[in-house]
């Protein structure tokens, strides 16, 4: 399967990586590093669903798998930049702090939130992949056939 997250589209990674963020996660990395600016919503904090759709063997028909709940906003900085979130489940705060992320990374401080938030996000994620990889290994069985010696 194709690889959706690609270096000629920044945005959608850092996107992809906000909204798969531990809950409360993005917030504790971005006040560590600067307080917060003033913004605009275009949309305030929503909470709603969406059809999930699914391939078959990722190559067949697309169907519709079943529903989830999204929580998404919109919000513009006094400088003009606009940021948006979709983030999977109820959680209003962490899709506000992910499109103040979204917006303030079309800016001059783009490097610097790389550095302290995207930077630390995406490490946090690829050990908790590599945990649930190792959990899994661990369980998992070698099957192997000895001949019985009659040939």
């Amino acid at each position: 399967m194709k690889d959706t997250v690609s270096e000629n589209n920044p945005r959608k990674a850092w996107m992809g990586l906000l909204a798969k963020a531990p809950e409360g996660r993005v917030a504790t990395l971005l006040d560590a590093e600067i307080s917060r600016p003033a913004f605009t919503w275009l949309r305030a904090p929503e909470i709603g669903s969406t059809m999930v759709r699914a391939r078959a063997g990722a190559t067949g028909a697309p169907f519709n798998l079943g529903e989830m709940t999204i929580t998404r906003c919109a919000l513009t900085l006094e400088t003009g930049e606009v940021g948006h979130s979709y983030i999977p489940g109820r959680r209003k705060a962490d899709a506000e702090v992910a499109a103040l992320v979204d917006a303030l990374m079309q800016t001059a401080m783009a490097s610097r939130l790389r550095e302290t938030v995207l930077e630390p996000l995406e490490a946090g994620m690829a050990t908790m992949k590599a945990a649930r990889a190792a959990k899994a290994a661990a369980t998992k069985v070698d099957f192997f056939t000895m001949t019985r010696g009659e040939d």
